[in-house]
């Protein structure tokens, strides 16, 4: 796939496959080379035996017979070979199919958050390019087929075209007419489908609020009427499809029988009965089957073709890429416009205004501000974030701490704009969340890193909008921790394997790349779980030192707590928030953390309580290095609350849920 950013898009579907096809003539001239060595196959398939018959067998001579029949058999090994010849000239064409579609999702949607550009890179570009590819196969071999079949039964007899070619040509004539119909249905359904699968999606994960909130006749009466829906799409789209049967029993089927009712009238008519059986094998052996991977090709997997391709290539006043032509390009794709700030937060602009005296000194608006934020997973579900308050000034180092499931990671979401609040609002160095400016000011890094397969420099690069210096990619790999690794692979030209990375050292990767960006809030959410304590402590420091940048980090060990300049325990209404020797003393939850958080020094062994070699067996604390070894039970939380030792994740060590 090259880094060509083609024009913009004109013209519906079928004229950008018509300039996409003749853009590629010297493979289309490959492909229809090979394809006439199967059409010679095709016509000795039937002209062979009709001369082993007529000439041969019927005449008393079979060596002349058998030398026929050796010839149609040459003709099927000849046609072979072009088969396979075929296979190569197909995939010339069909792959760079599939490099354009990949270059117009990239361009259009993963740098530009759109929801669907995950699954059109790892599904629908993949069905297009397989559909392509059969289409392709189908539609070739069909017309190659029927040249050969044809131009056998004119050479045999030419009366045998009056029978054999009307039912052919009304058959293919009906399914062509069919086609938009079904592809029109076969989109219905594909939405309708889509629908149901999203709201599935929402529903199932809160079956317990459903029940508890007694919301299941409401939830199952929406449900019911997207599954109606789909039942309905599928009906159409299965009556349209009695049309595929059609055709082809029209143009495949009704062939045979009329050849076997005339065949008194064409042998009167100079038909010999090596060339009925001729006819007979065309249609039986060639046409019947290329016809039927036709209608069933194009009837299915046409109809899907179109519809992929038109979500993957919209034809809107957008540019090829449908971002609006708000992203500015590079070589290596779309860039982001997003200012880097000035140290302490102001835009560099303002900076050089006061500078010069020609306005006084603006202050920074707040590099976070959550005014009165609820979020619920549900209209009648229980707040996650309840009426939480919270303003951040530029450069500060906030860490959330609470139990699992409380709302941390839900809490980044909602600054990060991927969940909206049911009441309240949130800003971004000024900017409302949700909204461009206050995307372009944070970067949030989830616990599982995202790691693409180029080079270490690009993976790097990745939110920059301008060329990196390599000097500055190799200081910032040196700051986070990240320098043995790229010396390990080979520098910053190594290309990546995500595979072959572990979690922590994709973690690394991912943390550099947002290290590097312009954002200047950075959302680490368990970020750093898979890293040692002192590889985590490198990297969050990086991150507080960064000139006018803010940390905000969902912490799983006290240590990040005790570097944070603030502390965010979340508890629901009772959330807190403070120093960690404030919070020490007036949280009670905090100290529970504190109290089950091990230091590093200590992290081999847990620190229960009770003895392990207590009678009972029993460890009243589940500390951050005891492993269920499923021989102890472990009372995780009040006394009394005991969970088997099947819960706690038998043999993986514990205390990493903060």
């Amino acid at each position: 796939m090259t880094g060509r950013t083609d024009s913009p898009v004109r013209g519906g579907l079928p004229s950008r496959g018509l300039r996409f096809l003749l853009a590629r003539w010297r493979v289309l001239l490959r492909l229809t080379a090979w394809s006439v060595l199967e059409t010679g196959q095709t016509f000795l398939l039937g002209y062979g035996p009709a001369r082993a018959l007529d000439d041969g067998f019927l005449r008393g001579r079979p060596d002349v017979g058998l030398a026929w029949l050796a010839v149609a058999g040459l003709g099927v090994l000849a046609g072979a070979y072009g088969t396979a010849r075929v296979y190569a000239a197909v995939a010339a064409l069909v792959e760079p199919f599939r490099d354009r579609l990949v270059e117009r999702v990239v361009a259009r949607g993963v740098r530009t958050g759109d929801a669907g550009s995950l699954s059109g890179l790892t599904q629908q570009v993949e069905i297009a390019r397989d559909t392509f590819a059969g289409l392709v196969m189908v539609s070739r071999s069909f017309l190659f087929t029927a040249a050969g079949a044809l131009a056998g039964l004119f050479t045999l007899a030419p009366p045998l075209l009056l029978v054999v070619g009307p039912p052919l040509a009304a058959g293919v004539a009906l399914f062509a007419a069919a086609l938009r119909p079904l592809a029109r249905r076969q989109e219905a359904f594909l939405v309708t489908d889509e629908a149901l699968a999203g709201h599935l999606g929402a529903v199932c994960p809160g079956l317990r609020d459903i029940t508890a909130t007694g919301a299941e006749a409401h939830i199952a009466a929406a449900t019911g009427e997207r599954v109606e829906a789909e039942f309905r799409a599928a009906r159409s789209l299965a009556h349209w499809g009695v049309l595929r049967v059609a055709s082809l029993a029209l143009g495949g089927q009704l062939p045979i029988v009329l050849l076997l009712a005339t065949a008194p009238w064409l042998l009167a008519h100079g038909v010999t009965t090596g060339a009925l059986v001729g006819a007979l094998a065309y249609v039986t052996q060639s046409l019947l089957p290329a016809l039927r991977n036709l209608i069933h090709g194009l009837g299915t997997s046409g109809s899907r073709l179109t519809v992929v391709l038109r979500r993957l290539t919209p034809t809107d006043s957008a540019g090829a890429d449908g971002t609006g032509g708000d992203v500015t390009r590079s070589r290596t794709g779309p860039r982001f416009t997003a200012a880097r700030p000035a140290p302490g937060g102001v835009p560099s602009d303002a900076v050089g205004r006061t500078a010069a005296g020609h306005s006084p000194p603006v202050p920074s608006p707040p590099a976070l501000s959550l005014s009165s934020v609820t979020f619920a997973y549900g209209p009648a579900s229980t707040p996650v974030v309840d009426d939480l308050d919270l303003t951040l000034p530029p450069g500060s180092h906030l860490a959330v701490v609470g139990p699992s499931g409380v709302g941390k990671s839900t809490l980044t979401a909602l600054v990060a704009g991927l969940l909206t609040p049911d009441r309240g609002t949130i800003a971004v160095g000024g900017h409302p969340v949700p909204g461009p400016e206050a995307a372009a000011a944070r970067v949030l890094i989830p616990q599982e890193a995202y790691v693409f397969g180029g080079t270490l420099a690009e993976n790097l690069a990745y939110l920059r909008p301008d060329a990196v210096p390599e000097e500055e990619l190799l200081a910032a790999a040196e700051t986070v921790g990240l320098a043995p690794l790229a010396h390990r692979i080979g520098g910053l030209g190594a290309r990546v394997d995500p595979a072959a990375l572990s979690a922590g050292e994709r973690q690394l990767v991912a943390l550099t790349r947002a290290y590097l960006s312009y954002a200047p809030l950075a959302l680490l959410d368990e970020a750093t779980c898979h890293l040692d304590a002192e590889t985590e402590e490198r990297a969050e420091r990086a991150f507080a030192a960064r000139p006018g940048g803010t940390l905000v980090v969902v912490a799983h060990r006290i240590s990040s707590a005790r570097r944070a300049g603030r502390v965010l325990v979340m508890d629901g209404r009772n959330t807190a928030c403070g120093g960690h020797e404030e919070l020490v003393r007036s949280s009670a939850l905090y100290r529970d953390l504190v109290g089950s958080w091990a230091p590093a020094s200590s992290r081999r062994r847990s620190e229960p309580a009770l003895s392990l070699r207590d009678a009972d067996r029993v460890d009243a604390v589940a500390g951050p290095g005891l492993a269920g070894d499923g021989r102890h039970v472990v009372a995780h939380g009040p006394v009394g609350q005991v969970q088997a030792p099947g819960d706690l994740r038998d043999g993986g060590p514990l205390g990493r849920e903060g």
